[in-house]
């Protein structure tokens, strides 16, 4: 396993990430209908990676693990399942990411980064996860009704309390992160470390902005859905079978498996046989290697629901692609149009 800084601290973490936004179901519904997590494959996943070296686990305190979105019924699963998996290993040989914004309750305060929001739910992700302290406590996407140095301010109490280590955004544009970062120095504040977007081989928006705001402040980029959901990979060349993740998150079909999209995916698929590696292989590979182009340490979040898929997607640490083969699959992508989602 290649280790590689969290941003520009001193923390060393896995360049590969665990996350648990989606995780193995089971094939049981709940009372609502919801698929359950199989706790038993997820304990496989989670040791299967720990051997191999990855050390860095993230999730959210909204996330279920079998639900695209979430609700507060259904939110804190991940975290629970987490916590109950992860307290047979060493604590300090561990990152730990989680995150805060989301609904986790019904009345006026149940989500946002209010002062008392946040406060509420550090505690509450302390205790799902069965943990004294988060290594990066993230904010999950923006809340514009809350002014930023009430959120930054909180944040900051919480490292001072050392319930903290590290603080990191997600899903905000580069003129809020980097309203955060002036609102920090100009308040001598700890600053976020990390940013967390959206950014695989046909979803590349971030280059414009985020990308070299992330440079200009030594942060570390997290790069989730890393193979688009599934869908950089053969599964859903075939069609939508049950089971994965299209089968019970409706708008990843609205958004990705369109006729364009479908056709980029198949020649990528076709340029990965010639090359004799995987799609996700040859997508991970990608990300490798816009890390060392653009000088930025980029991290994927593998949202792992079987141990052969992690397998799989830790050979893409070996695999070396030319600059032609660069070349040839940025161009195969340009084909894709994938719709917001």
């Amino acid at each position: 396993m290649k280790y590689v800084k969290l941003g520009s601290t001193g923390t060393r973490v896995s360049q590969f990430a665990l996350g648990a936004w989606h995780l193995p179901g089971s094939g049981e519904r709940d009372q609502w209908g919801v698929e359950k997590v199989d706790r038993a494959e997820m304990a496989k996943i989670v040791k299967k990676a720990y051997d191999a070296g990855i050390n860095f686990v993230d999730t959210a305190n909204v996330y279920h693990g079998r639900m695209q979105d979430s609700n507060p019924r259904h939110a804190g699963n991940s975290e629970r399942l987490l916590g109950e998996i992860l307290k047979s290993y060493d604590r300090e040989s561990l990152v730990i990411a989680t995150k805060v914004r989301g609904a986790l309750a019904d009345w006026p305060n149940g989500e946002g980064l209010s002062r008392k929001h946040i406060l509420w739910q550090a505690r509450e992700s302390l205790a799902r996860l069965q943990v004294t302290y988060i290594d990066l406590y993230q904010i999950h996407w923006p809340d514009r009704d809350t002014p930023r140095l009430e959120t930054l301010t909180t944040l900051n109490h919480l490292i001072e309390q050392g319930l903290v280590r590290y603080i990191g955004a997600s899903n905000h544009s580069a003129a809020e992160v980097e309203e955060f970062m002036q609102d920090a120095k100009d308040n001598q504040l700890e600053g976020f470390v990390t940013l967390q977007e959206l950014y695989n081989l046909i979803e590349r928006g971030v280059e414009r902005d985020r990308l070299p705001l992330a440079k200009k402040h030594g942060l570390g980029v997290l790069a989730y859905s890393p193979i688009a959901q599934g869908v950089l990979s053969e599964k859903y060349l075939g069609g939508v079978r049950q089971g994965t993740r299209a089968s019970y998150a409706t708008d990843i079909t609205k958004a990705y498996l369109t006729t364009q999209t479908l056709e980029a995916v198949r020649g990528l698929n076709e340029m990965a046989k010639q090359k004799g590696i995987s799609l996700p292989q040859l997508a991970l590979s990608w990300i490798l290697h816009k890390q060392e182009e653009l000088g930025i340490t980029i991290i994927p979040l593998l949202g792992i629901t079987s141990s052969k898929y992690l397998e799989d997607s830790l050979v893409a640490m070996d695999v070396r692609l030319s600059s032609d083969e660069i070349k040839q699959a940025e161009e195969i992508s340009l084909k894709a149009n994938v719709l917001p989602w």
